[in-house]
């Protein structure tokens, strides 16, 4: 859509000012297909039920907020706070604003609260052609506590996120650097955050982490479709299998 630009249109100008329009027009397609994933996936928010979601995702914060302010439901939502990014921190300070109630967990304890939890919602980086997801890493194992208690795994994400991929397991996923780059062992800090090593202290001192210590530090992981309940889409509701078919009638 955009690299192709300079194929069409050889002229520099010419290609500049269609860049900018082409991108332009993605960022209205792009509002507009997370308004219409809204209005659909607001109806499987459950009234004074709790919802469960893992990082910050803007199709996710519409779908609560049409179903909170537009759709008039109450419900509690449980943010997982991750690393490395503080994703899930900056959600929760993002939906509290918004009036809807929030509490945050840590990603490690999605077991201990899956109990108290009636739907996991989540957004996604991808779509990939047999329907598994590729998103923020945990997700994985968060599909993996949802189906071991019974609870629906609903996935959100625009359609131009549909990608031509056909991953089978974790190690098909693009590694991007290496766990054990220098520049990855330098940029990871590790602290103890407990009231007791944190009292009296104006920061946390990071904890030495020995060079013979190899950091494995991805950012995204993938989601088999067995754990993936629907997809909530601009399309449409769609079950998992139901990508491959999108996909065929994109590139026909």
């Amino acid at each position: 859509y955009i690299t192709r630009t300079f194929l069409e249109l050889p002229d520099f100008e010419e290609c500049k000012q269609a860049i900018l329009e082409r991108g332009q027009r993605f960022q209205m397609i792009s509002l507009a297909a997370r308004d219409r994933i809204a209005a659909q996936a607001a109806a499987f928010v459950p009234n004074n039920g709790t919802v469960l979601t893992h990082g910050y995702s803007r199709v996710v914060a519409n779908i609560l907020l049409e179903a909170a302010k537009k759709a008039n439901k109450h419900f509690d939502l449980i943010v997982l706070e991750g690393r490395p990014d503080a994703a899930g921190v900056k959600a929760a300070q993002f939906y509290v604003q918004k009036g809807i109630p929030v509490r945050l967990c840590l990603d490690a304890a999605m077991g201990t609260i899956m109990e108290q939890v009636d739907v996991v919602l989540v957004g996604a980086e991808a779509i990939a052609e047999n329907g598994g997801v590729i998103n923020k890493v945990g997700t994985n194992a968060l599909a993996c506590c949802a189906a071991a208690n019974n609870k629906p795994m609903y996935v959100a994400a625009e359609s131009y996120k549909f990608a031509r991929l056909y991953p089978l397991q974790q190690s098909d996923l693009p590694t991007g650097a290496k766990p054990d780059d220098p520049e990855i062992q330098q940029s990871i800090q590790f602290c103890d955050t407990s009231a007791s090593a944190s009292k009296n202290k104006s920061s946390l001192t990071p904890i030495p982490l020995d060079a013979a210590i190899e950091v494995h530090h991805p950012s995204v992981d993938f989601t088999p479709s067995k754990f993936i309940t629907l997809l909530f889409t601009d399309l449409g509701v769609l079950t998992p299998s139901a990508v491959s078919d999108e996909l065929i009638r994109l590139y026909q």
